[in-house]
């Protein structure tokens, strides 16, 4: 293996544990219950920055945003969507519908991200996408957009549905907080089920614990949250959902292995649940557990192959760490093909570096090139350059016709 292969793949390795310890899933709360983040949440070493910071800034006058969600074909929603605001690509849970899809919020103070810091990702993980453009948090009041809405729209996220979006840079801090209605739009060909089945035949004193639990989850009291869940799944064993929710207490709290525990006693309770194995497959790659995020990421696939490109982005990562790069190289492939806006660029640089595993330089350094160009910022961008001009003269000497070689004698 050539020495710039050993950085590479050292790098994914380096990249995806840096973003997972440097804050940890105990440095935010965890993600709101019901639904998966959609994380275009792929850990790497792109830059902490705070571009849109939160209300605490004294020259910024706070900033209401209400709105409704509704599916697409005037079902009631089947759980509490949550409401992200998308800025430069970097997605914040701002807030959780109620039963009914009503929501409001203030900008600035997330649900799960007290510190508003829009690098992070829900689970605490650094953003895939690179650094933003630091706006300065300062309000431009002529009637023009607040800098805190710059690049930013608004959407919903439930597991199984496609989301509307709103666009946000258009709003001014002083105009009615109402957006209007976020629409849904129900996803076919899914054989995972996004809402636990078997949780609907709880009994009624778990159903009681498990909703105080939410309750307390969303207040923010996570002791207290643990507990009710705890209690819920004491009274009914095969109580999914609370499994699933007690196994996002335990790695909000950094108990590893306690969250792996519940997740698969999730899983084992409700196999089609998709929402454990995911986080599994999140925490296998947290733990460079290779074997195992190809194992979860292929279960997650079976379940849901239509609509889930972080598992395709994953399941690269751990084909490639195994060196499977025949599979590896045809799911960074989907990956960057689910991803038609361009929000996690980082699976072009994963798609690159296989593609220089396999000697395809030439592809390689224009997945790579593809990469920096959209994150110009990136803190990672001296390594990857070095990294593309070594691939480059790789395939400048690959190219080289074959009169230049010697002939056989």
């Amino acid at each position: 293996m050539q020495p710039w292969k050993i950085a590479a793949a050292a790098f994914i390795l380096t990249g995806a544990i840096n973003a997972q310890t440097t804050k940890g899933p105990g440095a935010n709360p965890p993600p709101t219950p019901g639904n998966t983040v959609p994380r275009s949440t792929q850990p790497n070493n792109g830059n902490t920055t705070t571009p849109f910071p939160g209300g605490n800034n004294p020259y910024q006058p706070p900033i209401f945003i209400s709105g409704t969600v509704m599916l697409s074909d005037g079902t009631p929603l089947p759980d509490r969507a949550k409401i992200e605001r998308v800025c430069n690509g970097v997605p914040i849970v701002e807030t959780e519908t109620d039963k009914k899809g009503h929501f409001s919020f203030e900008v600035g103070h997330s649900l799960e991200l007290p510190d508003a810091s829009v690098s992070s990702d829900m689970n605490g993980r650094e953003s895939p996408f690179g650094n933003s453009s630091n706006n300065g948090g300062m309000s431009n009041r002529m009637g023009n957009t607040d800098s805190r809405l710059w690049g930013c729209e608004l959407r919903a996220a439930l597991v199984g549905f496609r989301s509307d979006v709103i666009q946000l840079d258009t709003i001014h801090y002083m105009d009615e907080p109402s957006v209007g209605t976020i629409i849904l739009h129900r996803l076919a060909k899914v054989d995972g089920l996004t809402i636990s089945v078997v949780s609907a035949l709880a009994p009624k004193e778990a159903r009681k614990a498990y909703e105080k639990g939410r309750q307390d989850e969303a207040k923010n009291k996570l002791d207290d949250a643990q507990k009710n869940f705890e209690k819920a799944v004491s009274v009914y064993p095969q109580y999914s959902a609370a499994w699933f929710e007690l196994g996002r207490m335990d790695e909000h709290g950094n108990r590893i292995e306690e969250a792996r525990k519940a997740y698969q006693q999730a899983i084992a309770a409700e196999p089609k649940f998709i929402l454990p194995r995911e986080q599994l497959s999140w925490l296998a790659l947290r733990e460079a557990k290779w074997q195992e995020l190809v194992e979860n990421t292929d279960q997650w696939l079976l379940l849901d192959s239509l609509n889930s490109p972080d598992a395709y982005y994953l399941s690269s990562i751990g084909n490639f760490q195994t060196q499977h790069f025949d599979i590896a190289e045809k799911n960074a492939q989907a990956a960057v093909r689910m991803d038609p806006g361009k929000k996690n660029m980082r699976a072009r640089y994963v798609l690159g570096l296989i593609l220089a595993q396999k000697h395809d330089f030439r592809a390689s350094a224009e997945e790579i090139r593809a990469y920096l160009d959209a994150t110009p910022d990136s803190k990672d961008k001296a390594v990857i350059q070095k990294q593309l001009e070594q691939i480059q003269a790789a395939a400048q000497e690959q190219s080289q016709p074959e009169a230049n070689q010697p002939k056989p004698q």
